[in-house]
């Protein structure tokens, strides 16, 4: 018996059921006393999911990640980490790695401990096919997603539009005379799906076709990339600029470019660290993580308060211009 059970029970929602559990003044003494009936009769005793400064919280979020290692997470959770401290919680974090049973595991772990919600970081943890994981964690505490989209009841979504932002970039580069633009990604993720869908939109609104050589599989590393892009010169493909869904890819594309005494526009995405070490200095798509971490906890903190809150919010992005393409 969880609050989905009680609320369908009674005949109420949700969000009413988890207002009675913290004591709010919004519910009628009638329906309270519905509420608490259906409880008590359920022999059901309030969890974690009597939520945030009410019933029982214990004030710890749990945070999922895929790889802490990686810089996009790994600034994604230090900043998530120090403002759920300002909001007067603690913070529990697994590190998943990609595969769907370790990222089961995980999630039940950090149910197990309790926690008043999970933050999942990043949107590989959207599955192409079963998300039941997340349905059902998502029926024991509030889920939120930092920049990936599972839409389910009781999960929260807040991501950058990086369909557009990949796409304005085709448009740019067409404008000022770059048609046969190289892509370069490495992991389809709903992120990585959503990036190669803006690519081809921007073909699109370009009148260009889409050529199936110059949208490449990379490995995920400056070396593997800086191999695979060399391997593509030598082999005599044309094109005339690069775009690519990291940072990391880019620069490794940069790399390959410089044994061949190439110049062109080369665009990456993240707005890392990497961008503003390498040499030169990397254009690349800002995906405002230092707006969407703050946004997200703060939805959290709306959430536990019983606060009315959208299940999905959209930031756009910024193109962050340097010497790879001064525009």
């Amino acid at each position: 018996m969880n609050i989905y059970d009680i609320a369908k029970r009674s005949g109420v929602s949700i969000a009413t059921v988890s207002r009675v559990l913290n004591g709010s003044e919004k519910v009628s003494p009638k329906t309270r006393e519905k509420v608490l009936k259906v409880m008590q009769e359920e022999g059901y005793t309030p969890n974690i999911f009597a939520r945030g400064l009410g019933l029982n919280s214990i004030k710890m979020i749990g945070i999922l990640c895929t790889d802490v290692s990686d810089i996009f997470y790994a600034k994604a959770v230090s900043l998530v980490e120090g403002l759920l401290r300002q909001n007067g919680f603690d913070a529990l974090l697994c590190c998943t790695g990609n595969e769907l049973e370790n990222k089961k595991k995980s999630l039940d772990l950090l149910l197990k401990k309790r926690v008043d919600a999970v933050i999942l970081i990043g949107s590989a943890f959207k599955e192409n096919t079963d998300n039941s994981h997340i349905e059902n964690a998502a029926k024991q505490v509030p889920v939120i997603i930092i920049n990936g989209l599972v839409e389910l009841p009781n999960t929260y979504c807040v991501l950058c539009d990086e369909q557009s932002a990949v796409s304005q970039n085709v448009q740019l580069l067409h404008k000022q005379g770059y048609d046969d633009i190289l892509y370069l990604y490495d992991v389809l993720t709903y992120s990585g799906c959503i990036k190669i869908s803006g690519y081809k939109d921007g073909l699109k609104k370009c009148n260009l076709p889409f050529q199936e050589t110059l949208m490449v599989k990379v490995p995920k590393s400056i070396d593997g990339v800086t191999a695979k892009v060399t391997e593509l010169l030598g082999e005599g493909l044309k094109f005339s600029a690069v775009m690519a869904s990291e940072d990391l890819l880019a620069i490794g594309a940069l790399k390959a470019l410089q044994k061949f005494n190439l110049t062109m526009p080369v665009i990456g995405f993240n707005n890392s660290i990497l961008a503003q070490c390498s040499s030169p200095a990397l254009t690349t798509v800002d995906n405002m993580l230092d707006t969407l971490c703050p946004t997200a906890v703060q939805l959290l903190v709306d959430i536990l308060e019983n606060k009315t809150v959208p299940q999905k919010i959209v930031i756009s992005s910024k193109l962050i211009e340097r010497d790879t393409f001064p525009i």
